[in-house]
């Protein structure tokens, strides 16, 4: 899923940075890559998440995704909170782009997954 995602990642931070400095100059580029590189750590740590919890039992590893969750929303509100204020970075240049490269890359893991021929059901034997 990694594969599937990174570059369309890559590409949303790219199309955030130039959009984000033709509308406000350098502040704003400096805001959507400061805003993708959060949004990256972001999924990233998701995938780490799945890849350590995959040999759990189901209710563990739905435990530990809807604890991560809670956790990275709380983390990149904090991080919005901190950077807001920094004069050189663009606030809504970042959290467009942080908004944009977290949606993009959701999708593209989505995809990904979907297109794998790994079974996710596996029926009870009886």
């Amino acid at each position: 899923m990694y594969r599937g995602a990174l570059w369309p990642g890559v590409a949303t931070v790219v199309v955030g940075a130039v959009v984000a400095t033709v509308v406000v100059g350098l502040p704003g580029l400096f805001g959507a890559v400061v805003g993708g590189v959060v949004a990256f750590a972001s999924s990233l740590a998701t995938l780490w998440m799945m890849r350590k919890t995959a040999a759990m039992e189901p209710m563990a590893v739905m435990a530990v995704a809807l604890g991560g969750y809670i956790f990275k929303v709380l983390v990149l509100l904090g991080v919005m909170m901190l950077l807001r204020n920094v004069g050189f970075l663009h606030p809504k240049a970042l959290a467009f782009t942080m908004l944009a490269v977290i949606l993009v890359w959701a999708a593209a893991e989505f995809v990904a997954f979907r297109r794998t021929r790994i079974p996710t059901i596996i029926p009870a034997s009886d």
